[in-house]
């Protein structure tokens, strides 16, 4: 099957990178996804230096989608109901600037439908708090080791995946069956 070349990339930052994938690859028109890190100050960062906050990477995931399947509204619906997006550099039990909400987008166009989703978030007053969502263009990308691809799919009995995302992907399908692969 040759793959797509009318795809888009961007990247979320929302919290563990486990979790975010694993809602994402359940999500229609999202191709391909690898979890790694963005906006550090480090080349090639290692999980284990970018755990200690030190680096000023996020953990964050990279989702090449297509814009014919599913709109980056609906990827940006499925982000901010999935993760808390008004909590600076923490993601339930997770701490630490590496666990910070973010959005890194890879065009203008990208970057204008993100400004105006969060305008409107914030002006209906959806979340309680205000968002500290950072917005940027996208930097260096590095991959996460291979053992942190597809986490959740290979350890869902754990307890942190029990914990933490099996709700987060119970949201999805709850609120989110039409995009469901």
């Amino acid at each position: 099957m040759d793959k797509n070349t009318n795809t888009e990339i961007i990247f979320f930052a929302s919290g563990c990178f486990w979790c975010t994938e694993a809602v994402f690859k359940r999500v229609k028109g999202v191709e391909e996804i690898l979890p790694g890190y963005i906006g550090g100050s480090i080349k090639n960062p290692a999980y284990r230096e970018v755990c200690t906050g030190r680096t000023g990477h996020a953990e964050c995931i990279k989702i090449e989608y297509d814009p014919s399947i599913i709109k980056l509204e609906t990827l940006l619906a499925v982000n901010f109901s999935t993760h808390d997006p008004t909590t600076l550099n923490r993601q339930d039990h997770d701490a630490g600037t590496q666990y910070r909400s973010g959005i890194y987008y890879t065009t203008d166009e990208q970057e204008q439908i993100i400004q105006e989703y969060v305008a409107y978030l914030e002006n209906e007053k959806v979340f309680d708090n205000s968002i500290v969502t950072e917005i940027k263009p996208a930097e260096t990308f590095y991959t996460a080791e291979t053992e942190h691809h597809d986490y959740y799919d290979q350890n869902s009995e754990q307890g942190y995946c029990e914990i933490v995302i099996a709700p987060k992907i119970a949201k999805l399908r709850a609120s989110f069956v039409d995009y469901l692969k």
